[in-house]
């Protein structure tokens, strides 16, 4: 697997192991020592989550605060996505910077994004399924958020504002700048 680190500290782009030839493909889609070798990250991965969604449609920026944050592994089954990460880590030296990378069933690219930092990812294409494993499990009294259009962090989703659908939890979540009080 190639493993690149982001402009944001401790977050990587993984391009797994992938062959195809007359019978078909294989992807090697995870190998734990490796991964723990390239990327530091010695936890293990005990939520599986898988999203179907529509072009469009924008999810995040989410995270779990606290002893509840997760580190996710995303991943695209079929369709594209931009895939968003934000570090909201008090303190980093990235603090408040963006990353983004379009994940595709096509590049068999995954993003592998740390505790403490915001998650979020738009869809460009209809019918795109999105996996990801998290290295903590979910607990609603511990989710956070940050609006998808805030203006400190400017985030270009590469879909039209008049095209972009929401959940009604995420038109209500907070500018960065509260979030961060």
């Amino acid at each position: 697997m190639k493993v690149t680190e982001t402009s944001l500290k401790g977050c990587y782009v993984i391009e797994p192991l992938f062959f195809k030839d007359n019978r078909g493909c294989f992807l090697l889609e995870y190998n734990k020592k490796e991964f723990e070798e390239k990327t530091g990250f010695k936890g293990d991965f005990v939520l599986g989550n898988q999203s179907t969604s529509q072009y469009g449609v924008v999810r995040g920026l989410h995270l779990q605060r606290g002893e509840f944050a997760q580190a996710k592994l995303v991943r695209v089954v079929k369709g594209k996505i931009l895939d968003v990460a934000v570090d909201a880590r008090k303190g980093s030296e990235t603090f408040g910077k963006v990353f983004s990378v379009e994940l595709s069933a096509e590049n068999n690219k995954q993003l592998f994004v740390p505790r403490g930092f915001l998650h979020g990812f738009s869809v460009l294409e209809d019918d795109t399924i999105v996996s990801y494993k998290c290295d903590n499990y979910y607990q609603p009294e511990a989710e956070d958020g940050v609006l998808f259009n805030d203006k400190d962090l400017n985030i270009d989703w590469k879909i039209p504002s008049d095209k972009i659908t929401l959940s009604e939890k995420d038109t209500v979540l907070k500018t960065f700048a509260i979030f961060n009080k």
